[in-house]
């Protein structure tokens, strides 16, 4: 199984574009030690040839120009995309399938609820109807952690695991998220074993998750924002990280906390805020997550499970 880091950004990447907080006006000026990152996404193969989008950015054109294997020029139109599948319905990990457009019909998997808020609230499925018929919806079972598999890559077995976030503000569940509202995906893959549980947003791990955590040879998960009330202090918002769906890395019961619990060989943050002071690679918090053996992820980054670090 290999993983492709697409993107490691929140929604609005590194740097947003209509921000000047610390971080965004430290990079745009070179005095800070960090790397610009488009919107979360990740690509999931078991050959290497045939991939799953896991999410589709807003920034999915230039991050499929920079992997090369996203375009396997096999004929006059191609793609190395065989199949989308999708976690929630929030614009930052749905609105790169306007950007798609061309490639349809293409085969989208998500649960009942991200369907309905793509088709009503945020209608993006029924807009795409428009080109070849738009996307072919399957929909992932998540309220009885029933495994599936999508058939370009058979030998990858797939979890849906209903996590406690918030739903996007167009929709109907809105502050009262249900199962399947937000899911991470647990994959094994049957041929080596190995196993990978992906959350990019995970506000409150209860046992229920935990225990699927534990049971991962890699965890990639939510590394939004250090402080909780971080938007409030960089004066850039008025929510919390609780109150959008995200767990804090730093404080009690925070997200550094969860994973020093967890035996996971490798512990890596995806989906950062522009305003976390992780992006600053020589901040203290950076040595903080170094200490703890957390990685930080970035795009381009690539998980090759089974090699040996």
């Amino acid at each position: 199984m290999q993983i492709r880091i697409l993107g490691s950004a929140a929604g609005g990447g590194f740097p947003q574009w209509n921000c000047n907080c610390a971080n965004c006006d430290g990079f745009r000026k070179g005095t800070l030690n960090a790397s610009a990152r488009t919107q979360s996404s990740i690509a999931v193969s078991e050959d290497g040839v045939h991939w799953i989008l896991c999410n589709a950015s807003p920034d999915i054109r230039a991050q499929l120009a920079g992997f090369d294997a996203m375009q396997p020029a096999r004929a006059l139109r191609d793609t190395g995309i065989n199949a989308v599948l999708l976690c929630d319905s929030q614009v930052d990990h749905t609105t790169g399938l306007l950007m798609l457009r061309e490639g349809l019909p293409l085969d989208v998997w998500c649960t009942a609820q991200v369907h309905e808020d793509l088709s009503s609230g945020f209608p993006l499925f029924r807009m795409l109807t428009h080109w070849n018929g738009g996307p072919q919806w399957h929909e992932v079972p998540c309220t009885d952690q029933q495994s599936f598999s999508i058939p370009c890559a058979p030998s990858l077995r797939l979890t849906a695991i209903p996590l406690l976030s918030n739903a996007p503000p167009y929709s109907p569940r809105r502050n009262n998220p249900h199962p399947g509202d937000n899911i991470g995906l647990f994959i094994e893959d049957t041929r080596s074993g190995e196993t990978v549980m992906y959350a990019p947003g995970l506000g409150q791990p209860d046992e229920q998750i935990l225990q699927w955590m534990r049971k991962a040879d890699t965890l990639l998960v939510d590394g939004t924002v250090w402080h909780d009330d971080e938007m409030l202090r960089c004066e850039v918002g008025t929510r919390t990280g609780q109150e959008m769906g995200h767990l804090a890395q730093s404080g009690p019961g925070g997200m550094i906390e969860v994973l020093d619990t967890m035996p996971a060989r490798r512990k890596v943050l995806i989906h950062i805020n522009n305003t976390n002071p992780i992006l600053d690679e020589d901040s203290p918090e950076r040595a903080v997550l170094t200490r703890h053996g957390i990685e930080v992820s970035f795009d381009g980054m690539h998980l090759d499970m089974g090699v040996p670090l």
